[in-house]
């Protein structure tokens, strides 16, 4: 079996294509000894609660003139070949993605995980609907087949925010400062949207690891 942990956050846009990419390496590889763990990152710690407009937040980040479509269109173009069409016009504001990481977090519990996180991606880049607001939550967790009650209850608590928080924290003091970071059976990272054939690559390093590991015991 091989051990995947993903570090993303949910208004990543490349950690949307990376996952597409990584789908696709799982595809070529024909592998189903994958075990995947989405883990949370924020990329912006600090933000309100209640979030931010979108043009505030591009201003804030990337400043004014050409220069923020100029990037989004590069962001645009590599999502196509992925299968992905950003809708960034769409999107009004930018989310404390806090409470998507505590959904994705419980989705783990049914095993919708990545269902979850599938939804909330679409959410987001797709349709532009608000991802830090409850409702719109509860209803990406029904159309990955969680039932909208339980999302709800579990969301209106307190319940897995210090282990989000804490997870964050972890990651940083791993040296993690940028997402997405696949990190293969805890020994091995691949940062970044890479293409999918460097994560076959990392797949068979892992593969002969392990192969190594055993014959090593048996010897």
């Amino acid at each position: 079996m091989i051990y995947v942990d993903i570090v993303s956050d949910t208004i990543c846009p490349w950690c949307y294509i990376g996952k597409r990419r990584f789908e696709r390496a799982l595809e070529l590889s024909g592998r189903d000894d994958v075990a995947i763990s989405w883990r949370p990152f924020q990329l912006n710690p600090d933000m309100p609660v209640e979030g931010m407009t979108r043009d505030d937040y591009v201003r804030a980040k990337f400043g004014g003139g050409d220069r923020p479509r100029q990037i989004y269109q590069a962001v645009a173009d590599s999502g196509r070949e992925a299968g992905i069409e950003f809708q960034f016009s769409r999107i009004k504001r930018t989310p404390n993605t806090i409470l998507s990481h505590r959904l994705i977090q419980w989705g783990a519990r049914t095993g919708r995980q990545d269902a979850v996180v599938d939804r909330l991606f679409r959410a987001y880049f797709e349709d532009g609907r608000d991802i830090g607001d409850l409702d719109t939550l509860v209803q990406c967790a029904v159309e990955a087949g969680a039932e909208a009650g339980e999302a709800r209850e579990y969301l209106v608590s307190d319940e897995g925010r210090s282990e989000v928080v804490s997870a964050d924290v972890y990651a940083r003091r791993l040296g993690i400062n940028g997402v997405p970071c696949f990190i293969v059976n805890r020994k091995y990272a691949v940062s970044g949207a890479q293409p999918a054939s460097a994560f076959v690559e990392v797949f068979n390093l892992a593969e002969r690891d392990a192969a190594t590991s055993a014959a090593q015991s048996t010897a």
